[in-house]
This record gives C-alpha cells, structure tokens and sequence, in this order.
C-alpha cells in the first residue's frame, strides 16, 4: 500500500509502517481471488506486474506455480526486502523498489491487490492512466477492490462499482465489475472484482 505523498516521503511513512508490523491491510496469504484468476487465465510464459505488493503473497503462490515472469513494486523496501529473504529463489530483478506512477515498463497482465484503496481519490485518474501505459496492446488487469465507504479518513480509500466503471472505461473494456465471489471472509461482500483489457 501506499498514499498520496512525495515519493520520499510515502517510501518512508510505509517503510516505518512495515517495520513497526503496523499493517492492518495484510491478510498474511494469498488473496484468493487473484490466485483464482491468475491460475485460470494467466499463461504461464505472461508477463506480470504487482504494484504496491507489499509483502507480495500473490507473487510468492504464483512463483511457486511456476510463473516465471512475476514482478512486484512497491517504494517500501522492507517488505521487499523481507520477501527477498523469505523467497531467495525469486529472481532479484523482478523485485522494484520505486514509486510506482515513475515505473516504466510493459506487463502482460497487472494484478491489483486494494493498492489503489491506500491512493486518495484525487490521483484514482492518473492511476488508470499509469496502469494503461504499463499494458502491452490488449493487455489485462485484473484484482480486487474495496466497494464500501470507510468510516474514517483514509487511507484506505474506499469506492463504489459505479466509480470503478466511470475511473476505467476510459481506457479499457471492462469483462467483469461485481462483488467478489470468493473473498476472504473478513471482507465478503466489501470487495469487488474487475477484469477488464485495455483499448
């Protein structure tokens, strides 16, 4: 996860946030529906891309499976760090420690992850923009996001299945937009899943 602050900044806010195991996002797995889908469409020679990972569950499960081809990024290092070491056959150059609207690049597929609830509302459009850029032609994103509204001043940031079609159509074909069918079960029924290819 990350928020809306000066690259050094943000780097440093999360990094402490990891170091001081003050994490409420991290479900401490893989979220299903993203191995879900990763396992039932993604190729396995597919290029792909996990912002904001975090401590990056989806990227060790898909490695495991035998996704060669997995990059993760996120300007924390510490949580980058600590997958290096918990997963020392990942390959050490598919591991970004950067602010991810400076990253450059083409993938295959994005998996997101809620990394765009930790991004206020305001930079939602650039965020669609970035994610469009970082596609191959007719590439796919796909994941989860939050369909409720928080009780508080985020981050996280929550959204509606309205927003999320009027942020994304722009730029892409939208396949799916509905409430996630096999979420975990502390967030049944708040998340949402999108799959959708770009223009």
């Amino acid at each position: 996860m990350t928020s809306e602050k000066t690259p050094g900044k943000a780097a440093q806010h999360w990094n402490q946030r990891y170091l001081q195991e003050n994490t409420p996002w991290d479900i401490g797995a893989p979220s299903p529906p993203l191995i879900n889908f990763a396992t039932k469409y993604i190729s396995k020679e597919a290029r792909i891309l996990i912002p904001g990972a975090g401590n990056a569950y989806e990227a060790e499960a898909l490695h495991r499976l035998g996704y060669p081809e997995v990059f993760v990024c996120d300007w924390a290092p510490e949580p980058i760090q600590r997958f290096a070491r918990r997963i020392p056959s990942f390959p050490r150059s598919h591991l970004i420690v950067q602010d991810f609207f400076s990253l450059r690049g083409r993938y295959d597929f994005i998996l997101e992850q809620t990394f765009l609830s930790a991004l206020s509302p305001s930079s939602r459009p650039e965020y669609a923009r970035q994610c469009h850029s970082l596609l191959t032609p007719d590439g796919v994103m796909a994941g989860v996001l939050f369909k409720i509204q928080f009780p508080f001043e985020g981050p996280p940031f929550g959204g509606s299945i309205e927003e999320y079609e009027a942020l994304f159509s722009p730029l892409f074909h939208i396949i799916k937009l509905e409430t996630a069918r096999d979420s975990i079960r502390p967030r049944a029924g708040s998340e949402c899943f999108i799959h959708m290819v770009a223009k």
